[in-house]
């Protein structure tokens, strides 16, 4: 019954019924056929007249603009759901899509109708006018209009995927030369679904890239080098790369693209005169173990050439060049084999470059990764003794737990190692260096997200000790195992969550200061963790955002005496507590006491006040009436 009442308001002279009528019965076509599911309604009966007033929509030529754009989008539903059904109709009724692809107005919507009709699993038959689509959507990724030029790409990357035996590459190739100018920094979103595009032309028909892939090169180098590209776009470049290797086409093979990749650090005063960024190296770096996990046979070999230029002693940025791509190479590949690997690493600590002593931190964790038998050992013990590199040694074994924490194969890696890198970890709690122990604390955290039953209780214990350098760290802790995303630990969490936040009450403003870090970290990005938890813990953040005389002390500097404020970062991190408790957690709070507190800060230190100021606009846009009210309080009889 349904069926014939909204067809019927699809003819209704007023525009807005039919453009509704054409979206309920776009709906209706995913309710009677869905794609992604079986079901054993048979939907036969109703094709005929669904595709019929559909049909007569999109030949009028007299409709208004929204009827039209709803009729193409109707009918791509429609095909895309049931086109197997309607073989015979295609003929008829694909032509109309093309008329209105080169129409200017309609021509997005068309877009987005074929994308939906070629990324059917129907695989409904498009060879009636796949040759004259693609050179529509190549001469579109000119035009100046983002959405079409994204929708393009989406479409283009679809037919490729599921129509290349339809393809002519001599046709497709004239598409793919229109996509260079879209690898730039300045839309990382359509540099991607370029890239994309790229892939799949590279895997599926690889014959179309010869005689552009020399400008598709160029531009991709121009990007690999943006500090800009991490990622998504990232992967995508990594993934192009792989492809175009694996095409196997002319002046593409393995040692060609290496050799490509490398160009840059050696030959930098060639672009622009200026050295390359830092993420640039780790881009690089990051491209090259891509193109080597498609040919296995060369990571020794490649591993061990750089291994040699890096014991030669080379300019700082070919060593952190070298440093980060054997690491990369080595997250994916066993090089146990190379025996002076990891001292050779390790000797890199030594360097006077900041840059060369990370990118050799980054590298010892990420071979690590490769072979945690080999190297874990290794990494403990040379952090036991080596108390002057502790800090970097420390940075390795964090990129180990990061690296092996995201995926449960790496879980299923790292779990039996746990107890060693624990008992290692807690040792230097309470070491000297504060970088040292932010590490430490950082990697406990993330530890505790591996096993969080075992080691969560075992965090509570450590809460109890004498020592405030050990309080710190375990509070600091917690801040590293509270994610915007669902995780196992969360109920966990929630239970004792408050025995550490409760560190507001501490003698010791260093660990105080964590707590309000841990705090502010938990009202961003998990507030139901502590939502219950507000009427005990807001006193407390009350309280730290007061000056406190004991805190302020007098410093000799000569013959001049200066005043230095111990408590001044307790109180930024309340205040910014309390900024971020405006968006996530106003509903539980008092705000004309809230307000009180956010009046002293506008006498406070001139950090604070830039916050009290920020934080009474947005006062003032959330809650007027209390603004206005604390305003009269406060003004002069």
């Amino acid at each position: 019954m349904l069926v014939p009442l909204v067809v019927n308001a699809v003819f209704d002279p007023f525009y807005k019924i039919a453009t509704e009528a054409l979206l309920v019965l776009q709906q209706l076509v995913k309710v009677i056929r869905p794609l992604d599911m079986q079901t054993a309604f048979d939907f036969t009966p109703y094709v005929s007249q669904l595709y019929t007033s559909t049909l007569q929509k999109l030949r009028s030529p007299e409709v208004d603009q929204e009827v039209k754009e709803r009729a193409i989008a109707c009918m791509g539903q429609i095909i895309a759901n049931m086109g197997d059904v309607l073989q015979p109709e295609l003929v008829t009724c694909l032509p109309l899509f093309m008329e209105r692809l080169r129409n200017e107005v309609t021509r997005l919507s068309s877009v987005k109708a074929l994308t939906m009709i070629a990324a059917s699993p129907l695989r409904v038959n498009l060879s009636p006018i796949i040759a004259e689509v693609i050179p529509v959507l190549g001469s579109f990724l000119r035009k100046n209009q983002r959405a079409l030029k994204l929708n393009s790409l989406t479409l283009l990357d679809t037919l490729v995927t599921h129509y290349s035996q339809f393809l002519d590459p001599m046709l497709l190739r004239g598409a793919v030369a229109e996509v260079p100018p879209l690898l730039s920094e300045s839309d990382l979103h359509v540099a991607q679904l370029s890239l994309v595009l790229l892939t799949s032309v590279a895997r599926q028909q690889p014959e179309a890239l010869v005689g552009v892939h020399e400008q598709i090169l160029q531009e991709v180098m121009t990007l690999v080098r943006s500090p800009l590209l991490q990622g998504t776009a990232l992967n995508c470049t990594l993934k192009l790369f792989q492809a175009l290797v694996q095409a196997q086409l002319p002046g593409l093979s393995y040692r060609h693209l290496l050799a490509m990749l490398m160009n840059p650090v050696y030959n930098q005063q060639q672009h622009g005169g200026s050295p390359l960024h830092k993420q640039a190296y780790h881009s690089l770096a990051k491209c090259i173990a891509a193109l080597t996990l498609q040919v296995p046979n060369e990571a020794l070999t490649v591993a061990g050439e750089f291994l040699r230029e890096i014991q030669n002693r080379r300019n700082d940025s070919h060593l952190m060049f070298y440093l980060l791509t054997i690491g990369e190479i080595g997250r994916h590949f066993n090089l146990h084999t190379i025996d002076t690997l990891a001292q050779t690493i390790l000797n890199c600590f030594s360097a006077s470059s900041e840059d060369v002593k990370g990118a050799a931190s980054h590298a010892l964790g990420a071979i690590a990764v490769g072979n945690l038998n080999h190297y874990l050992p290794f990494i403990l013990n040379e952090i036991e003794a080596q108390p002057k590199r502790q800090y970097l040694l420390l940075h390795s074994l964090k990129e180990v737990i990061s690296s092996l924490s995201t995926s449960k194969a790496g879980l299923e890696q790292l779990l039996p190692s746990v107890p060693s890198i624990w008992t290692q970890l807690f040792k230097h709690c309470e070491c000297s260096e504060e970088g040292s122990r932010n590490v430490v604390a950082e990697c406990l955290g993330k530890l505790v997200l591996v096993n969080p039953e075992e080691l969560l209780p075992r965090l509570q214990m450590a809460l109890r000790s004498e020592s405030a350098l050990m309080r710190t760290a375990v509070v600091s802790a917690i801040k590293f195992t509270i994610s915007d995303q669902p995780q196992p630990i969360d109920p966990l969490l929630r239970q004792c969550i408050g025995q550490f936040l409760f560190a507001l009450q501490d003698p010791e403003p260093s660990v105080r200061r964590v707590a309000l870090v841990a705090f502010n970290s938990a009202v961003h990005n998990k507030p139901s963790l502590v939502r219950d938890l507000l009427p005990e813990l807001l006193p407390q953040l009350y309280s730290e955002t007061k000056v406190k005389k004991e805190l302020i002390r007098e410093v000799e500097m000569g013959p001049f005496k200066h005043t230095v404020d111990d408590g001044l970062d307790i109180r930024k991190a309340a205040f910014e507590c309390m900024y971020t408790l405006l968006e996530q957690g106003l509903d539980r709070v008092d705000i004309m006491q809230f307000l009180e507190h956010v009046q002293a800060g506008l006498r406070d230190h001139y950090d604070i006040k830039m916050l009290t100021y920020l934080m009474t606009a947005r006062l003032a846009a959330l809650c007027p009436n209390a603004v206005l009210q604390s305003m009269y309080c406060d003004a002069p009889c």
